[in-house]
């Protein structure tokens, strides 16, 4: 039988890994739907509008899940946070042009 100490411990960062996946995935999950709709811009208003609005509920989940193969919370809020500055920053530069 083997000791209760060979089993791997539970890391105490995943509730910062899953609050770093769900509000940065969410913000992330909306730019990346704001950089759709600013690229299907000759479409008709009505598939642009359904093609945005269901391109955030995968990508918001993608990135919650994803979360947690960072290797701590700080990292995963860091990295999520430079993903975000990168969208929100390439959405800002396409409503210049």
């Amino acid at each position: 039988m083997a000791s209760k100490s060979s089993a791997p411990a539970i890391r105490r960062d995943w509730v910062s890994k899953t609050l770093a996946g769900a509000l940065l995935g969410l913000t992330f999950a909306l730019g990346s739907s704001g950089l759709l709709l600013h690229a299907l811009q000759d479409a008709a208003p009505s598939a642009r509008a359904q093609l945005a609005m269901w391109l955030v509920p995968p990508v918001w989940l993608g990135i919650l899940s994803g979360s947690f193969l960072f290797r701590s919370g700080p990292r995963a809020w860091w990295w999520l946070g430079a993903a975000n500055l990168a969208v929100f920053g390439a959405l800002a530069l396409t409503r210049l042009s």
